[in-house]
């Protein structure tokens, strides 16, 4: 049972947190579907889906690729198990279980959350895409400003805060690896204009220029999203901040051994390469090899992690 409770609290940071970020990830494919290359309906609204990486579970429902069925389903589709909707449901379940643990704000925000998606229709998102989007973004904020703002820092905190971190580093890679993908092969004003919805997607964008002012580059920019230290959303930022959550969860003493101290060494080893990554490995097509490393660890983290707190006895929340 305790263990059961501390997957759910890691999930719920992981849940809310994946919804804000695929509402970050669709509106960036708004900004870079402009190019000339992207009008061709299907091909588009295909490389959403396969950013999301549901490409064989859309297919399944689906014959074609439209802006209509894509939205629906990444979005508002409870059948799909990674939709923003089914984040926010999934999220809003573990903390009906959990709410003799947790601040009552935080089942009003996110029960609140759950309801006003469940009366959302396609036909709303395309009314006004980013403003919807927009709306998400915000009531994700919500939840995390009332977490930040109230919770006790024990257990349930690191616990919760420690699936936030996972997951945005996993999801800002995400974004990176969709872009980078969709920019072989195009020239440096096209790669520039599509890193540059990718900072603004993240809200980076005046923080990139207060690094950089007037020297935009696509290497500057993927250097501020991989390896800023200071920036909330960047990669290294996320891993610093998860390695110092799981350093502080207090389990029995019984309980402390392998498979706690393999978690934090593994996160501590992806951090230490994030901090001596060198400029030159965010270039041409060796970043490519960089955000690929980079998925792999975040997975086999969230593996490790499982098989360390969530399906053994001992942790205690």
């Amino acid at each position: 049972m305790l263990n059961r409770n501390a997957e759910a609290l890691f999930w719920i940071g992981r849940y809310i947190e994946r919804a804000e970020n695929h509402a970050r990830l669709i509106d960036v494919h708004y900004h870079i579907q402009q190019e000339e290359d992207f009008q061709e309906e299907g091909h588009k609204w295909s490389r959403l889906i396969d950013a999301l990486g549901v490409r064989n579970e859309y297919l399944r429902q689906f014959d074609s690729f439209s802006e209509q069925d894509v939205l629906s389903f990444i979005t508002l589709d409870l059948g799909n198990s990674n939709s923003l909707f089914s984040c926010v449901h999934q999220a809003r379940n573990n903390l009906r279980t959990l709410r003799q643990h947790l601040p009552s704000e935080l089942w009003d925000i996110a029960n609140g959350f759950n309801l006003w998606l469940a009366e959302q229709s396609v036909a709303d998102i395309m009314r006004g895409p980013h403003h919807f989007y927009q709306q998400v973004k915000e009531r994700a904020a919500m939840f995390l400003g009332a977490e930040q703002s109230v919770m006790l820092r024990g257990n349930e905190w690191h616990f919760i805060e420690s699936g936030r971190f996972l997951e945005r580093a996993e999801n800002t890679t995400r974004i990176l690896q969709a872009v980078t993908v969709q920019c072989k092969s195009k020239d440096i004003n096209a790669i520039y204009t599509q890193l540059q919805a990718v900072l603004k997607s993240v809200s980076g964008y005046q923080s990139f220029r207060r690094y950089y002012a007037d020297a935009m580059s696509p290497e500057s920019i993927l250097e501020f999203l991989i390896v800023n230290a200071s920036f909330p959303r960047s990669i290294r930022f996320s891993f610093h901040k998860l390695e110092e959550h799981l350093a502080k969860l207090e389990l029995d003493t019984s309980e402390k051994g392998s498979g706690h101290e393999k978690v934090i060494r593994q996160a501590g080893k992806i951090k230490a390469e994030l901090d001596y990554m060198e400029k030159e490995e965010m270039s041409g097509d060796l970043v490519e090899d960089v955000l690929h490393s980079l998925m792999l660890s975040c997975q086999r983290l969230g593996k490790t992690m499982e098989g360390a707190f969530f399906r053994r006895e001992g942790v205690r929340v």
